[in-house]
């Protein structure tokens, strides 16, 4: 049974809102970045509904549609798992097996009263190896940690070798002014993964509402999801998709 986490401050507003996310966008280091989790976590789902943060649910949405497995068989690295969204709308559309890594300790322990998740892992990503076995995931999902400020393109590589061959790799990062460039390398660091044929495009959707701007720079076209692409993995991976999915294909 999955249990409420945390008990979040009921009186919070938008604004307040907009001011925690304008401080966690600034480019802070790694320990200052935990920290900023740690304090926000107990408000942190109320405070992303109040956003209209659709990335959990889009994601989710993603993998359903192209996976064509057995989802009660299937296991699911959540990395950047957060409290556990990503994986409670992953649990509704038939997915059971789950383990999540992240940075924050706290995050961690609200995650662990959802009742998800089997295993539970503190990593800070980017800076510390991912401690689990290589190519043994059919799926493995980040959501909303691939931003400037944030996780470090180091950790793409990660998410391939972590995704068993035939596995897919789903990624979302923003399309905003701020991100052009973190997003820029992105797109080029899976092109590279393409090009030396670790994993194969499956599927790019870009989203035009992905949640309330909280600054001028945010507004305009909007923030996107740039990579919901499940690739299937196989052991000599085959091109990445741009955005979201990628196949991993044996040699």
């Amino acid at each position: 049974m999955q249990e409420t986490a945390g008990m979040a401050n009921t009186s919070r507003t938008f604004s307040d809102v907009r001011n925690v996310i304008l401080s966690a966008h600034k480019n802070t280091g790694a320990q200052d970045k935990v920290g900023f989790y740690d304090t926000w976590a107990e408000n942190y789902e109320q405070d992303v509904a109040l956003l209209d943060y659709r990335a959990p649910l889009l994601a989710a949405e993603c993998v359903s549609s192209f996976f064509t497995g057995d989802r009660e068989k299937a296991t699911v690295l959540d990395v950047a798992c957060g409290t556990g969204l990503v994986s409670a709308h992953l649990e509704k559309v038939g997915f059971h097996h789950f383990v999540g890594v992240d940075g924050c300790l706290t995050m961690l322990e609200l995650a662990k009263k959802t009742g998800l998740y089997q295993q539970l892992k503190q990593c800070l990503l980017g800076h510390d190896e991912i401690s689990v076995e290589a190519e043994t995931y059919d799926i493995v999902i980040i959501v909303g940690a691939l931003s400037v400020g944030q996780v470090p393109l180091t950790v793409i590589r990660e998410l391939w070798d972590a995704t068993k061959p035939g596995g897919y790799v789903c990624m979302t990062t923003r399309g905003n002014a701020d991100n052009r460039e973190y997003k820029a390398e992105l797109e080029k660091m899976i092109k590279t993964l393409e090009e030396e044929q670790k994993w194969s495009r499956v599927t790019v959707v870009e989203v035009e509402e992905w949640e309330r701007a909280v600054s001028e720079q945010e507004s305009g076209p909007g923030l996107r999801i740039l990579h919901i692409t499940g690739n299937i993995l196989t052991r000599w991976a085959r091109a990445a998709e741009e955005t979201s999915t990628q196949e991993k294909q044996a040699g």
